[in-house]
């Protein structure tokens, strides 16, 4: 079994023996848990010695890396209490929290740490069929409750349970005795694998397979061609790939001597990679990566400091290097005035926590290039005094060195942006910057306003948009009537605590700021400007220039002049920031954004979502890079594409998308009641210009989250591919209440694959959850 070849690989005796390690939360929260892997050589299990039967576990599949060190925020703190060779951090996929552990001698801690990541790399390099023995041997060890190598029946009829599938007892007796091929009541490791094949055995996979089968009991060579030009659509390239797909996914020799492919093969192969719906080509870098910076859409956070909400939320490093984990290319920077002299980050006048600006840079440093080699833009929020301004100066000079771009690539004065691929492996300072590269201002600056501050000169939503508290309301509907405000100390918000109620306005004026001129010379292609309209962008704007714009200012522009729009963002980079009103982190629709062209779409990373799923949808192809090529209607300044009106873009051609959905797979189970069965149904979600918007759905199934079947067709009509998010949902039928999520997948329509195809769902977070699927045939036929 795996279990057994990934202990010999990690001689983890230590781990499966368990070692007592101090799982550590903050300075003064350090307990003792008691730590060990299980047999199945995957899952870690812990308990506190006092805490009776109550225990954790998690799988090895869900840890990221191991960090070693102190090479975390809270092990940093207890530094002088625990020496470096004793402590190591756990960091999760997705937005779970690290762990932080401490053992009792470095030999321990050594053998965790190489013992873990050895299973990482286990589990991250095994092949579909070990993939496949994991996991019967998964479900072995679950339904085996008195762990004595065997299954009875009555640990059968939990097992179904656990594996969200409702069948009859005389079936299920049925399915038990086919297996038991001993007679003996209860059935064995191999006698279980039996069971779970005839348990999985997909009769919807076994139909394709016959319609091509000559004789029912495999493919041969040139009929699995026949199935790639005529399902697939892969035209001439089908009978190269064929014999790749035999090769590759064939796990009978005899089969594969013979040029052919089994039932077993077949469906391997549709349950692959290589048979998802996401195009191959397309996770790879495709993209031409020469252009200039605003062809491009670029994955961007905002206030990317704060873990959770807006008003309370920690802010840490851990935050950064998530996001730039994630392929994020732009990160923000709010800084402030520390007490000690150190430019500080958080979220000015909230009661969020602060971290030292220059451990910011040092972080960004360390991670900005580990996910993508193309530039980060730095996004800096700066509140802080001439002085200390000139202190972050020092510090982003010192700490980023080569990597910060300090000077123009060529020396000449830019007609237009430079590349992602010119700027590979360098960060760019996005701030504002005394005068341009045309002339050399006065050192005062009188004209221009920080993002935050451009809400006072109107660039963000009226707080009516949000409905504050009435009492807060006078007469005309202004916010600021009520006694409930207060100035806060520092004269620059407003601050209303009504009736529990608490959020913060800019006083409504423009506030003039000096800058130091180190860090306006660390400014060179986006300088922050203030947006005096598209007239007079086209007349006098610079391609270095930005500006920055509120959600509700970018959604009411881009609805009233969606050409100009268009046409702005092919020549200058623009940025768009969540309104102040979404003091718990959420997000707005990224997609109305991208539908004018604009490239830096500034999400709250930390919080999941429909908007965070169409952001990663988005950035998912292109090797994940952080940079996507807006298509040629939306690089071209001329344009007159309009998301309002697509049927009078020039080369107008609708298409029509139809998805089968045949069946779903091993859907995980959402409600961990004992007994508890999911009734799935499956939504398909279209995001696009206006247009484009819609969703339809199947019915819902009842009882069956292991194998249910659909056998339902949707259509849609797509006006504008090129600028289409498709997103699957399931969800957990319920007649009384809201659905419940069960998972997703998303998108971009143009990196859609044709014919029968896998969707491999990912979790509420984004993190996979094998091996979750629906299976679909896709259909795209242009409209006639």
């Amino acid at each position: 079994m795996v279990n057994g070849r990934l202990l010999k690989v990690m001689d983890g005796q230590v781990m499966m023996a368990g070692s007592t390690l101090r799982k550590v939360k903050s300075r003064s929260w350090k307990k003792q848990r008691h730590f060990r892997l299980l047999e199945d050589g995957m899952t870690i299990w812990y308990k506190s010695r006092w805490a009776g039967k109550g225990h954790s576990t998690f799988s090895v599949t869900e840890v990221e890396a191991v960090r070693e060190g102190h090479q975390s925020e809270v092990l940093l703190s207890i530094a002088e209490e625990f020496s470096a060779d004793l402590c190591f951090t756990l960091v999760f996929h997705g937005r779970q929290g690290n762990l932080d552990l401490v053992a009792e001698s470095p030999e321990e801690a050594q053998a965790w740490i190489q013992g873990v990541r050895k299973l990482i790399h286990r589990a991250q390099t095994m092949d579909e069929k070990e993939r496949l023995d994991q996991w019967v041997w998964d479900w072995f060890q679950k339904a085996d409750k008195n762990k004595d190598g065997k299954m009875n029946f009555k640990e059968v009829r939990k097992l179904l349970k656990m594996m969200n599938v409702e069948m009859n007892e005389e079936h299920a007796l049925h399915l038990f005795t086919m297996a038991d091929k001993s007679q003996s009541g209860s059935l064995e490791i191999e006698q279980f694998v039996h069971f779970y094949k005839i348990l999985t055995q997909r009769d919807e996979v076994w139909k394709v397979f016959q319609d091509y089968s000559g004789d029912g009991e495999k493919l041969m060579l040139e009929e699995l061609e026949n199935f790639l030009r005529v399902e697939q659509q892969e035209g001439e390239q089908s009978a190269q790939h064929a014999q790749e797909l035999i090769d590759s996914y064939e796990p009978s020799e005899s089969a594969k001597k013979e040029g052919a492919m089994s039932l077993d093969g077949f469906q391997m192969y549709l349950c692959s990679q290589q048979g998802s719906i996401f195009k191959p080509e397309h996770r790879d870098l495709y993209q031409d990566m020469s252009q200039p910076l605003s062809h491009y859409f670029i994955s961007s956070s905002h206030n990317t400091y704060l873990l959770e909400n807006q008003l309370r939320g920690q802010s840490s490093l851990e935050a950064y290097i998530q996001a730039l984990k994630r392929g994020c290319r732009c990160v923000e920077v709010d800084c402030w005035d520390g007490s000690d002299g150190e430019p500080v980050v958080y979220h000015g006048h909230t009661l969020t926590s602060k971290i030292v600006f220059k451990d910011v840079i040092s972080t960004i440093k360390e991670y900005a290039f580990k996910a993508s080699d193309f530039p980060v833009i730095l996004s800096l929020e700066n509140h802080c005094s001439v002085e200390q301004q000139t202190i972050m100066a020092e510090h982003l000079s010192q700490i980023l060195g080569d990597m910060l771009l300090t000077t123009l690539l060529d020396g000449q004065v830019p007609q237009q942006l430079p590349s992602p691929q010119e700027l590979k492996g360098k960060i760019l300072l996005k701030a504002k910057k005394i005068g341009g590269f045309e002339d050399c201002l006065d050192e005062t600056m009188t004209d221009e306003v920080s993002d935050e501050e451009d809400i006072a000169n109107g660039d963000a939503e009226s707080p009516t948009v949000e409905n504050p508290p009435a009492e807060c309301m006078n007469e005309n509907d202004k916010v600021g009537a009520c006694s409930t405000f207060s100035l806060c100390s520092v004269h620059e918000r407003l601050i209303c605590s009504s009736n529990d109620f608490a959020f913060y306005l800019p006083l409504l004026q423009i506030s003039k700021s000096k800058l130091s001129r180190q860090l306006s010379d660390l400014v060179v292609y986006c300088k922050s400007v203030h947006f005096h309209g598209f007239d007079h962008a086209r007349l006098h704007a610079k391609c270095y220039e930005m500006s920055s714009f509120s959600e509700s200012k970018a959604k009411r522009l881009a609805k009233e002049a969606g050409t100009e729009f268009v046409q702005y963002n092919t020549r200058q980079l623009c940025r768009i920031y969540p309104s102040g009103l979404r003091t718990d982190s959420s997000n707005y629709n990224p997609q109305d954004m991208w539908n004018v062209g604009c490239q830096i779409v500034a999400l709250n990373f930390q919080t999941a979502g429909l908007e965070m799923d169409l952001n990663d949808g988005l950035f998912r192809q292109n090797h994940c890079c952080g940079y996507v090529l807006k298509h040629d209607f939306m690089r071209d300044g001329n344009t007159q594409f309009t998301p309002e009106k697509p049927e009078e873009r020039k080369d107008y051609r609708p298409l029509r998308l139809s998805i089968q959905v045949i069946s779903g797979q091993q859907l995980p189970k959402v409600n961990q009641k004992e007994g508890s069965i999911v009734d799935p149904l499956v939504r398909v979600e279209i995001y696009g210009v206006p247009q484009d918007q819609a969703k339809e759905e199947t019915s819902h199934i009842n009882n069956n989250g292991f194998n249910p079947v659909w056998n339902e067709t949707l259509n849609f009509i797509i006006h504008t591919p090129e600028l289409a998010l498709v997103r699957f949902v399931v969800e957990d039928y319920d007649k009384a209440s809201r659905n419940d999520f069960i998972g997703q997948f998303t998108l971009p329509f143009t990196c859609i694959q044709a014919g029968y195809r896998h969707i491999h769902l990912l979790s509420k977070d984004g993190t996979a959850i094998p091996p979750a699927s629906i299976f679909v045939n896709v259909s795209i036929t242009e409209l006639t």
